[in-house]
């Protein structure tokens, strides 16, 4: 029997919309699913490789129990009733004597996570995190110190654009496919492409202008850039007027940072700054400079990202078709959302381990800040944290400097990883509940919101080939077994969809004809003569008097990056297209598409060195060395070298991907205690190396 099963991909955090074919019960073809229109029928090489997941022998199969020493790698494959009395057995002395704010959680979060808050809210704690510590909170918090706003509060209409600003951002590798063909779209209809990166990315070969900057000097550039556009009038005057204040404090700061500054600082001529800002004057408000996504790396990323957020006010590009927009929600079209499960559980007032909103009152709360919860679990401080959940996250290759993490996470007394495959973190685990590739579960609902905002359905298309289970179905019994069942009065993913369901007039029936429900046909603009900010004056604001009382300067001057000692590197890391996250460097396709990363190092400095293309180098920092091919190249500034995140295990179980190429974050070294002190983010590209050849 033939039949199509429309879900959401799970083989990286962007979840695209699929169709999958099935036979006799086995999955025959995956591809985008067409009902999502065109900028959503298609699929990357992730996804496609989605059926040789299932497949893979080398994941784990069975709940498994350590036996030795943590990482070492001695594992006694268990019953699901085993694996759950055993965490259950640890969990109940740790919430006797320390109560349930001495567990914490982090994932990937996205829009599934809403399982995984109610768990761990049901157990008294709240201490839930994910990944953006490692990612987005700079752009995140430098939004709202700017709009009020988060940074998923606005998205961008690249198809309609007249001129695309990306800052690092590797758009065509990243790789959100709905994104990428709305950003070549947008190529094809006329718009100009300025893309600013120390390396020649993917990105840079799509774009009208590329420009070398100097690691670590983005803010400098766009200081410069706001100089000119400000003192030239090179801005939406009657929207500046309308909805921004503090301009002219601004323009009274800009005024030493002039483009022939900047250009002192980041390698980029004063002449071609000024063209650059004369074609924004020309393409305004059809403008979008994306403020980063990516943008743990610098230690005044928040800053690089504050300014691109006031840029993008200037252009008057806010709810602008070519523009910036306003994600649109249920409840723009008079609908009901989705009932939350984390509502649930009782309230919990316990003060967040990592500080969030007390000791860092400028941070948010929903996605924590893993690296101070560490600090949490090192010193016992606010109070001792001694059980981590962790689904499908991988913070041993997420955050730097590894060994510190070994050292760190090592004193916590339970350690359980819930994953679909052996990741770095889930090796050092002292129990692994697998979970079933996403072909093989369901998930809770997620909204999906845009210009047509609407709910979304991961269905089960097969049944598992091994002994895995549904994430639902897992935190629901661990639930149930602590006495938390009440928070959960569930039996199946059916009554899990009614629920949430509830007063939003959509059936689970609705979901079976396309695997999502739109509740709006027509796309949907704000009125651009009412738009609201959620700043305390309403407007935005170019300086934050809210968050300057919390400590967090408005217009700091700019400091100028540390120069790489004498022989040594910056290190830059970042993505190829199909390995996304480092999860899937052992996936038996996409390994034999990519299977090693290489060391990029500039032309001139592999010279000097006597480094040759195709050499292997010997990379260090201090007693942590390792081995890489290089890939001399003209194509990445000469203070920096350059490889993909993501390889380098040390996992035996991956047989396909040990010890091929090397890892990133073993050498950032102290990295871990630094980060970017306004926005959060890790300072993950402040570590510098040196290349010899080997």
């Amino acid at each position: 029997m033939k039949e199509t099963r429309y879900s959401i991909c799970g083989m990286c955090a962007v979840r695209c919309p699929v169709a999958v074919q099935v036979e006799d019960g086995q999955p025959m073809w995956i591809e985008g699913n067409s009902h999502d229109g065109g900028m959503g029928a298609s699929l990357c090489a992730k996804g496609g490789a989605s059926l040789a997941q299932r497949r893979d022998q080398q994941r784990p199969a069975a709940p498994l129990l350590r036996r030795g020493e943590r990482g070492a790698g001695e594992w006694r494959e268990v019953s699901w009733n085993e694996a759950f009395d055993y965490i259950v057995n640890r969990l109940r002395p740790i919430i006797a004597e320390h109560g349930g704010r001495a567990i914490m959680l982090s994932d990937r979060g996205g829009p599934f996570a809403d399982l995984r808050q109610a768990f761990i809210k049901s157990l008294g704690s709240p201490n839930y995190h994910n990944h953006d510590c490692a990612c987005g909170r700079n752009a995140h918090h430098a939004s709202k110190s700017v709009y009020g706003l988060g940074r998923k509060d606005f998205a961008y209409d690249y198809e309609n654009a007249r001129h695309i600003v990306l800052f690092g951002r590797n758009i065509t590798e990243s790789l959100k496919v709905k994104e990428v063909k709305s950003f070549l779209a947008g190529i094809k209809n006329g718009a100009r492409v300025t893309y600013i990166d120390p390396r020649v990315s993917v990105t840079a070969g799509k774009a009208s202008r590329y420009w070398q900057t100097r690691p670590g000097t983005d803010y400098a550039l766009l200081l410069g850039i706001a100089h000119c556009v400000v003192h030239n009038g090179y801005y939406d005057q009657e929207f500046v007027a309308r909805y921004v204040s503090g301009l002219a404090e601004f323009k009274n700061f800009l005024v030493p940072y002039t483009p022939e500054w900047a250009a002192g600082e980041c390698g980029i001529p004063a002449a071609e700054i000024e063209a650059f800002c004369r074609e924004l004057n020309e393409d305004r408000p059809r403008v979008i400079i994306h403020p980063g996504w990516m943008i743990a790396r610098y230690r005044d990323s928040f800053y690089a990202s504050r300014m691109i957020h006031i840029l993008n006010a200037l252009m008057g590009s806010i709810e602008q078709p070519g523009g910036l927009f306003y994600p649109k929600g249920p409840k723009d079209v008079g609908r009901s959302g989705l009932k939350s499960l984390a509502a649930l559980a009782p309230a919990v007032s316990e003060e967040r381990a990592d500080g969030c909103g007390t000791r860092y009152p400028q941070w948010d709360k929903g996605a924590g800040m893993l690296q101070t919860a560490f600090e949490a679990v090192d010193t016992g401080e606010p109070y001792p944290v001694k059980a981590y959940f962790i689904h499908r996250h991988n913070p041993f290759i997420a955050l730097p400097d590894t060994r510190e993490q070994r050292r760190i996470l090592n004193k916590l007394e339970l350690i359980v990883a819930v994953d679909v495959n052996f990741s770095e973190t889930a090796w050092f685990a002292d129990v692994i509940l697998p979970e079933s590739t996403f072909l093989e579960r369901d998930s809770i609902l997620r909204t999906e919101k845009g210009l047509k905002p609407g709910f979304g359905r991961r269905q089960q298309c097969v049944k598992p080939l091994n002994n895995t289970k549904a994430g639902w179905e897992i935190y629901l019994e661990l639930a149930k077994r602590l006495g938390k069942g009440e928070c959960f009065p569930f039996k199946s993913i059916e009554d899990i969809w009614q629920y949430q369901l509830q007063d939003t007039g959509v059936t689970v029936a609705d979901f079976d004809a396309k695997g999502f429900v739109k509740l709006s046909d027509k796309a949907i603009w704000h009125d651009r003569d009412t738009l609201k900010f959620a700043t305390d004056s309403g407007k935005i604001e170019l300086v934050n008097a809210k968050w300057e009382a919390m400590g967090v300067a408005s217009l700091p001057p700019y400091v100028a990056p540390e120069t790489p000692p004498a022989g040594a590197f910056r290190l830059l890391f970042g993505r190829s297209g199909y390995q996304t996250h480092g999860q899937h460097q052992n996936n038996p396709i996409l390994c034999d598409l990519l299977d090693a990363n290489r060391l990029w190092i500039n032309t001139v400095a592999a010279a000097k060195l006597g480094i040759k293309d195709g050499d292997v180098v010997t990379v260090a920092n201090g007693d942590i060395q390792g081995r890489i091919v290089a890939c001399v190249t003209d194509r990445i500034h000469h203070e920096a070298v350059f490889m993909l995140h993501g390889f380098g295990t040390d996992v035996p179980a991956k047989k396909r991907s040990l010890g091929r190429g090397l890892a990133d974050q073993i050498f950032m070294q102290g990295k871990l205690q630094e980060w970017d002190k306004a926005g959060g983010g890790l300072n993950l590209a402040e570590s510098f190396v040196t290349v010899t050849r080997a």
